[in-house]
This record gives C-alpha cells, sequence and structure tokens, in this order.
C-alpha cells in the first residue's frame, strides 16, 4: 500500500486492493477514506488550497463496493464546501450512493447518533458517521 496518497484515485486503488482481498469495510475507511483526508489537509497545509483540491479532480475508479464509491464522493463533497473549492462532478453522480445504507461504526447503539450527526454530504449518500468520524489527532 502506499504511504501517501497524491490524488483520491490512489486511495481509491488501495480501496478496491482491501476489497478484492475480502478485508472489512471498517478497514476500508480507516486505510483509504481516512488515510485520503489525512493526506489533503496534510497538502492543505504544505502546499494550500489549489494543491489540495487538486486530489480531488479526477473520479476514483469504482471500488467494488458502493458503499465506499459512496464514502469518497462525500468526502469530496463535504472538503470543498468547508474549504471553498468547486465540489468535483463526479462527486455528484447518483451512482455514488450506498445501498444499504453504511454505518461506519459497527456499534449498532451509536447508528441513532449516526444518522444525526452524519454531515449533509455524507447523510444524503447513505454513509452514516458520527461527528468525530473525520476528527483527527
Amino acid at each position: 500500500m502506499l504511504s501517501s496518497f497524491r490524488a483520491v484515485s490512489d486511495a481509491g486503488n488501495v480501496a478496491a486492493q482491501l476489497i478484492a482481498g475480502n478485508e472489512r469495510l471498517r478497514d476500508v475507511w480507516r486505510f483509504a477514506v481516512v488515510q485520503m483526508l489525512d493526506d489533503y489537509r496534510s497538502v492543505l497545509r504544505h502546499k494550500g488550497i489549489d494543491a489540495a483540491s487538486a486530489m480531488w479532480r479526477d473520479a476514483p475508479e469504482p471500488v467494488g463496493d458502493l458503499r465506499a464509491d459512496a464514502a469518497f464522493a462525500a468526502l469530496a463533497e463535504h472538503l470543498a464546501r468547508h474549504d471553498g473549492w468547486p465540489v468535483p462532478r463526479w462527486a455528484s453522480d447518483p451512482a455514488r450512493e450506498a445501498l444499504p445504507w453504511w454505518f461506519v461504526t459497527e456499534l449498532r447503539g451509536m447508528h441513532p447518533r449516526a444518522l444525526v450527526e452524519s454531515p449533509a454530504s455524507f447523510r444524503k449518500r447513505g454513509v452514516c458517521i458520527t461527528s468525530d468520524a473525520l476528527e483527527r489527532v
């Protein structure tokens, strides 16, 4: 696996490898989606908004699970709206929706909280996360 992602397509490739290897979806979240978030924030901090937003310009290939595809689209929209750059066209593709909905936490008792706390970009794509799912130390 890559030590850092230069683009969302790199993260998508790792997600596809994990899915093809029958890894758990929570590992896809951790090693592909969250790692992409970390790398985006690093580029944003060190190289600025243009370089960071360019990481999301081109769509990742479908990874073999709609839930992960939806998570990448949701994260792209979330970051674009948060940081003030245009939402990539691919992120608005209605095919990038998790069916059935994906509750990233496997703790069923947290599902109601995830429904309430999910940012709009995630909720509308059927990816339910708690408010701290995008927080990093």
